[in-house]
Protein backbone atom coordinates (compact mmCIF):
# COMPACT_ATOMS: atom_id res chain seq x y z
CA UNK A 1 0.00 0.00 0.00
CA UNK A 2 1.59 3.30 -1.34
CA UNK A 3 1.67 6.61 0.86
CA UNK A 4 -0.75 8.91 1.58
CA UNK A 5 -1.49 10.44 -2.28
CA UNK A 6 0.76 8.08 -3.68
CA UNK A 7 0.51 5.82 -6.64
CA UNK A 8 1.88 1.88 -6.45
CA UNK A 9 4.61 3.51 -9.02
CA UNK A 10 6.60 4.28 -5.79
CA UNK A 11 7.02 0.40 -5.14
CA UNK A 12 9.16 0.25 -9.23
CA UNK A 13 12.32 -0.44 -7.69
CA UNK A 14 11.78 -3.09 -4.96
CA UNK A 15 12.89 -6.32 -5.80
CA UNK A 16 11.89 -9.70 -4.82
CA UNK A 17 12.58 -13.06 -6.10
CA UNK A 18 10.50 -14.40 -8.43
CA UNK A 19 10.16 -17.68 -7.44
CA UNK A 20 9.61 -16.96 -3.77
CA UNK A 21 7.53 -13.65 -4.18
CA UNK A 22 4.37 -12.64 -5.72
CA UNK A 23 3.53 -9.17 -5.40
CA UNK A 24 0.23 -7.85 -5.70
CA UNK A 25 -0.32 -3.62 -5.89
CA UNK A 26 -3.29 -1.67 -3.86
CA UNK A 27 -4.39 1.52 -5.49
CA UNK A 28 -6.15 4.17 -3.08
CA UNK A 29 -10.07 4.24 -3.43
CA UNK A 30 -11.78 7.73 -2.87
CA UNK A 31 -13.80 7.55 0.19
CA UNK A 32 -17.49 7.11 0.84
CA UNK A 33 -17.88 10.19 2.40
CA UNK A 34 -15.20 12.40 4.22
CA UNK A 35 -16.19 11.15 7.98
CA UNK A 36 -15.37 8.12 6.63
CA UNK A 37 -14.03 5.89 9.25
CA UNK A 38 -10.35 4.60 8.28
CA UNK A 39 -12.22 1.19 9.87
CA UNK A 40 -14.97 1.16 7.23
CA UNK A 41 -12.11 2.17 4.60
CA UNK A 42 -9.95 -0.90 5.64
CA UNK A 43 -12.98 -3.19 5.56
CA UNK A 44 -13.44 -1.62 1.90
CA UNK A 45 -9.61 -2.06 1.27
CA UNK A 46 -9.56 -5.68 2.62
CA UNK A 47 -12.42 -6.43 -0.10
CA UNK A 48 -9.63 -6.23 -2.55
CA UNK A 49 -7.51 -8.71 -0.83
CA UNK A 50 -8.06 -12.51 -2.24
CA UNK A 51 -4.94 -14.59 -1.03
CA UNK A 52 -5.50 -16.02 2.31
CA UNK A 53 -2.88 -14.81 4.89
CA UNK A 54 -0.81 -12.72 3.00
CA UNK A 55 2.44 -9.99 4.34
CA UNK A 56 0.88 -6.63 4.03
CA UNK A 57 3.32 -3.73 3.19
CA UNK A 58 2.55 -0.43 3.42
CA UNK A 59 4.49 3.02 3.43
CA UNK A 60 4.08 6.21 5.86
CA UNK A 61 -0.05 6.50 5.83
CA UNK A 62 -0.14 3.51 3.44
CA UNK A 63 1.47 1.55 6.68
CA UNK A 64 -1.59 3.30 9.18
CA UNK A 65 -3.74 1.77 6.25
CA UNK A 66 -2.24 -1.72 6.60
CA UNK A 67 -2.16 -1.95 10.22
CA UNK A 68 -6.39 -1.40 10.15
CA UNK A 69 -6.81 -4.34 7.23
CA UNK A 70 -4.87 -6.67 9.79
CA UNK A 71 -6.89 -6.04 12.32
CA UNK A 72 -9.95 -7.48 9.66
CA UNK A 73 -8.32 -10.52 7.97
CA UNK A 74 -5.41 -12.75 9.01
CA UNK A 75 -2.05 -12.10 7.64
CA UNK A 76 1.10 -13.81 7.51
CA UNK A 77 3.34 -10.52 8.97
CA UNK A 78 3.13 -6.59 8.20
CA UNK A 79 5.90 -4.98 7.23
CA UNK A 80 6.04 -1.34 7.18
CA UNK A 81 7.72 1.11 5.77
CA UNK A 82 8.79 4.99 6.75
CA UNK A 83 5.54 4.77 9.19
CA UNK A 84 4.24 4.65 12.15
CA UNK A 85 2.85 1.82 14.74
CA UNK A 86 0.71 3.91 17.35
CA UNK A 87 0.05 7.40 18.10
CA UNK A 88 2.66 7.84 20.55
CA UNK A 89 5.17 8.09 17.10
CA UNK A 90 3.69 10.97 15.99
CA UNK A 91 6.10 13.99 16.32
CA UNK A 92 4.83 17.06 18.43
CA UNK A 93 4.26 19.18 14.86
CA UNK A 94 1.66 16.65 14.01
CA UNK A 95 0.16 16.24 17.18
CA UNK A 96 0.16 20.17 17.04
CA UNK A 97 -1.73 20.52 13.97
CA UNK A 98 -3.95 17.89 15.33
CA UNK A 99 -5.09 19.93 17.78
CA UNK A 100 -5.10 23.18 16.24
CA UNK A 101 -7.12 21.92 13.50
CA UNK A 102 -4.50 23.11 10.75
CA UNK A 103 -4.38 20.33 8.83
CA UNK A 104 -7.93 22.17 7.60
CA UNK A 105 -5.57 24.77 5.77
CA UNK A 106 -3.82 22.49 3.74
CA UNK A 107 -4.39 23.25 0.02
CA UNK A 108 -6.13 20.53 -1.74
CA UNK A 109 -6.87 22.36 -4.48
CA UNK A 110 -4.08 23.24 -5.57
CA UNK A 111 -3.04 19.77 -5.31
CA UNK A 112 -6.33 18.72 -6.97
CA UNK A 113 -5.23 21.57 -9.91
CA UNK A 114 -1.23 20.44 -9.78
CA UNK A 115 -0.76 20.95 -13.89
CA UNK A 116 -2.16 23.92 -13.72
CA UNK A 117 0.28 25.15 -10.96
CA UNK A 118 3.46 23.43 -12.54
CA UNK A 119 4.26 25.82 -15.49
CA UNK A 120 4.94 28.63 -12.56
CA UNK A 121 7.76 26.58 -11.22
CA UNK A 122 11.03 28.48 -11.89
CA UNK A 123 14.30 26.76 -12.12
CA UNK A 124 15.35 22.91 -12.86
CA UNK A 125 15.49 22.06 -9.37
CA UNK A 126 11.36 22.85 -8.76
CA UNK A 127 11.18 21.94 -12.31
CA UNK A 128 12.09 18.42 -11.55
CA UNK A 129 10.23 18.22 -8.01
CA UNK A 130 7.67 18.59 -9.64
CA UNK A 131 7.42 16.06 -12.05
CA UNK A 132 8.59 13.42 -9.64
CA UNK A 133 5.25 14.64 -7.88
CA UNK A 134 3.02 14.32 -11.17
CA UNK A 135 4.87 10.92 -11.35
CA UNK A 136 4.80 9.14 -7.67
CA UNK A 137 2.12 11.22 -6.40
CA UNK A 138 -1.19 11.23 -8.71
CA UNK A 139 -3.76 10.58 -6.03
CA UNK A 140 -5.07 14.21 -5.68
CA UNK A 141 -8.76 14.15 -5.55
CA UNK A 142 -9.48 16.93 -2.65
CA UNK A 143 -12.21 14.46 -1.18
CA UNK A 144 -9.12 12.00 -0.44
CA UNK A 145 -6.77 14.49 0.48
CA UNK A 146 -8.92 15.91 3.43
CA UNK A 147 -10.14 12.56 4.55
CA UNK A 148 -6.45 10.75 4.32
CA UNK A 149 -4.94 14.33 6.42
CA UNK A 150 -7.86 13.77 9.24
CA UNK A 151 -7.43 10.10 9.17
CA UNK A 152 -4.06 9.68 9.49
CA UNK A 153 -4.16 12.89 12.26
CA UNK A 154 -6.63 11.05 14.36
CA UNK A 155 -5.10 7.82 14.40
CA UNK A 156 -5.53 6.57 17.90
CA UNK A 157 -3.90 3.15 17.98
CA UNK A 158 -2.23 2.63 21.23
CA UNK A 159 -0.04 -0.13 20.56
CA UNK A 160 1.74 -1.86 17.96
CA UNK A 161 0.26 -5.10 16.97
CA UNK A 162 2.21 -8.70 16.83
CA UNK A 163 3.95 -10.06 13.97
CA UNK A 164 5.20 -6.50 12.66
CA UNK A 165 8.17 -5.71 11.09
CA UNK A 166 9.51 -1.59 10.66
CA UNK A 167 11.49 -0.60 8.69
CA UNK A 168 12.75 3.23 8.91
CA UNK A 169 15.37 5.60 8.07
CA UNK A 170 17.18 7.88 10.63
CA UNK A 171 16.70 10.57 8.11
CA UNK A 172 13.18 10.73 8.06
CA UNK A 173 11.94 14.13 8.24
CA UNK A 174 8.37 13.53 8.02
CA UNK A 175 8.67 10.83 10.94
CA UNK A 176 11.41 11.09 12.81
CA UNK A 177 13.38 8.12 14.43
CA UNK A 178 14.02 9.80 17.63
CA UNK A 179 10.16 9.39 18.19
CA UNK A 180 10.14 5.26 16.84
CA UNK A 181 10.62 1.92 18.56
CA UNK A 182 11.86 -1.47 17.70
CA UNK A 183 12.89 -0.70 13.95
CA UNK A 184 15.21 -1.35 11.48
CA UNK A 185 17.10 1.06 10.94
CA UNK A 186 18.65 2.28 6.98
CA UNK A 187 21.37 5.01 7.82
CA UNK A 188 20.82 8.17 6.04
CA UNK A 189 17.24 6.98 4.97
CA UNK A 190 14.31 9.57 4.48
CA UNK A 191 10.97 9.57 3.82
CA UNK A 192 10.96 9.04 0.22
CA UNK A 193 13.59 5.80 0.59
CA UNK A 194 11.18 3.23 -0.59
CA UNK A 195 12.28 5.28 -4.02
CA UNK A 196 15.85 6.08 -3.05
CA UNK A 197 16.85 2.89 -1.15
CA UNK A 198 15.05 0.52 -2.94
CA UNK A 199 17.99 -2.00 -3.03
CA UNK A 200 18.31 -1.86 0.76
CA UNK A 201 14.98 -2.51 1.72
CA UNK A 202 14.34 -5.15 -0.73
CA UNK A 203 17.69 -7.31 0.56
CA UNK A 204 15.84 -6.27 4.35
CA UNK A 205 12.12 -7.83 3.41
CA UNK A 206 14.26 -11.10 1.77
CA UNK A 207 15.94 -11.46 5.15
CA UNK A 208 12.77 -11.39 6.81
CA UNK A 209 11.54 -14.30 5.18
CA UNK A 210 14.88 -16.45 5.28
Amino acid sequence: MPGLGANPKIFEYISLPKDRFEIHLLTWKIPVSEDESIQDYAQRMAGEIKHQNPVLLGVSFGGVLVQEIAKIIAVEKVILVSSIKSHHEFPNRLKLLQKTKGYKFFPTKVIENFEKYKKYFLGDFLRKRADLYTNYLSVNDARYLKWALYSLLHWQQENAPKNIVHIHGDNDHIFPSKHIKNFIKINDGTHAMILLRAKEISEIIISIFN
